[in-house]
């Protein structure tokens, strides 16, 4: 029954997480508080850590991740079904009409409109971040705040840096530091 549960939930947010792996998140959080024994909020900062750190699109990262914590590696791999299952449907429909769909205005329209609700999806998520990993409850983690700012400066100061050296740069930086919760 988990693993049906699980399909359905990540079909889910599979079909209506518009905008990439970042606007899974509201979803992803929404669904940490209906299903707490799958995993919490904290387990979602560590999904987006080693999401964002490891191949792939970190949506179906994020949709393995959350699948082996409840339910192991078949957990996983249903998970990641139910989460690319949407997309590829759609990608099979919009194929077979595609030359209808690029000419009509009401689509051309709607995909304008759909970059606002992109952006709101992604600045809640990055609020949630804010508060989970830099907030106390109502206290301000004073040190991971001075952290995040500080690699935040040096990120803008040498923007040519690749990103594979800031990700793997703050991985260390979080292993060496093991800052307590």
């Amino acid at each position: 029954m988990v693993l049906f549960q699980l399909f359905f939930e990540f079909f889910k947010i599979g079909l209506f997480s518009i905008g990439g792996g970042l606007a899974t998140l509201p979803f992803i959080y929404s669904l940490a508080e209906a299903q707490p024994t799958w995993f919490s909020a904290k387990n979602i900062v560590d999904m987006i850590a080693i999401s964002e750190s490891t191949p792939g699109p970190i949506g179906i990262n994020m949709a393995t991740y959350a699948g082996y914590l409840t339910a192991g590696p078949l957990g996983g791999l249903i998970a990641t079904i139910g989460e690319v299952t949407p997309s590829v449907i759609i990608i099979c429909i919009i194929a077979r009409f595609l030359s209808q769909f690029d000419k009509n205005p009401f689509v051309r329209d709607a995909f304008y409109g759909l970059r606002a609700a992109v952006i709101g999806l992604i600045i809640f998520a990055g609020s949630k971040v804010f508060a989970v990993t830099l907030l106390n409850h109502t206290d301000i983690r004073y040190v991971e705040a001075a952290l995040f700012v500080g690699l935040f400066l040096l990120a803008m100061k040498f923007k040519k840096v690749h990103p594979l050296i800031w990700i793997v740069s703050g991985a260390v930086l979080g292993l060496v530091l093991k800052l307590p919760s």
